[in-house]
Formats: C-alpha cells, sequence, structure tokens
C-alpha cells in the first residue's frame, strides 16, 4: 500500500507559524520599541497583543573588543533582556519562549560551548528566585554579525494578567 500521505518540506511549520502570528498581530495591536540610543534599523521588540517579542541580544562588550567566554557573554545578554524586559513591566518570569544561538569557540576547536551556556542560563532561570523556565532552543550557528560574539538570545514573553 502506498503512503498517501505527503511529507512537508522543513520550513513548512515555521510558515505556518508566521502566518499565525501574522494573523493574530492584524487582530492584535502592535507597538514597536527602538533600540535605546541607536538608528540600527531594527526594533529593540515588538509588542503584538499582551506578547512581546525582544530581538536577539548579546553581551555588549563584544562591541567594544572585550568578549568574555561563553558563559560571561550568556550572564551579560541575560542582563541586557532582563533590562528591557523591566523596561516594559515585565520580568525573566514572564519569558515563555527563548532562542539561543551559539557560535563555535575556537577555544573549543569551533564547537558550541553547550556547557558554559547552561552555566549562565541557570543563573536566571529554574532558580529559587526565579523558578519559571521557558520552551528553549539552543542551536550553534555558522557566525553571529558581531565578531567574537559566541551567544546571541532571543526571547518572547508573555504581559501577565
Amino acid at each position: 500500500m502506498r503512503n498517501t500521505h505527503s511529507r512537508r518540506p522543513f520550513w513548512y511549520g515555521f510558515a505556518a507559524a508566521l502566518i499565525l502570528l501574522a494573523a493574530l498581530s492584524a487582530r492584535g495591536q502592535v507597538t514597536r520599541i527602538p533600540i535605546p540610543h541607536s538608528s540600527f534599523p531594527i526594533s529593540e521588540g515588538v509588542w503584538s497583543g499582551n506578547t512581546l517579542y525582544l530581538s536577539g541580544m548579546l553581551d555588549t562588550s563584544v562591541m567594544h573588543g572585550t568578549p568574555g567566554d561563553t558563559e560571561t557573554q550568556t550572564v551579560h545578554a541575560l542582563q541586557a533582556i532582563q533590562k528591557a524586559l523591566e523596561s516594559q513591566h515585565l520580568t525573566l518570569g514572564d519569558v515563555v519562549l527563548m532562542h539561543a544561538y551559539l557560535a563555535g569557540d575556537p577555544k573549543l576547536g569551533g564547537k558550541m560551548d553547550f556547557s558554559g551556556f547552561m552555566a549562565g542560563y541557570s543563573q536566571f532561570f529554574g532558580t529559587k528566585d526565579q523558578p519559571n523556565k521557558p520552551a528553549r532552543s539552543a542551536m550553534q550557528v555558522a557566525a553571529l554579525a558581531a565578531p567574537g560574539a559566541l551567544i546571541e538570545i532571543e526571547v518572547v514573553a508573555v504581559k501577565p494578567k
């Protein structure tokens, strides 16, 4: 018997999610948050209804030529995210989804430092003070836009009712 189910391309689910997001955004109010003190052509975040989508953030010391290891960069990126959330009256406990993009670490032969990422991440999520843990993906990418950057993190947070 022949299988009548067609195999969907890998991007099918992603495209469906984007269509759903666009439909939900069209029904709710959308507010864009500019990056403070920057003319870079992206938003720091975008509100759609009760949901805040933050752009990827990284350790800003990378921009000054003083990058640390993956754990240090993770901590600094999460502190930047925490600050951005606080400016919108949210906390890390309101984060429901996280995507972590890790570049290969030259000190590890070009492999991502997942344990360094987890060491930094674990200081902010699943703690006694902040027990909430988001759904999360962590993946290695070929490179990040900022030279020396080992991690970039984007999050989605939902305003509590």
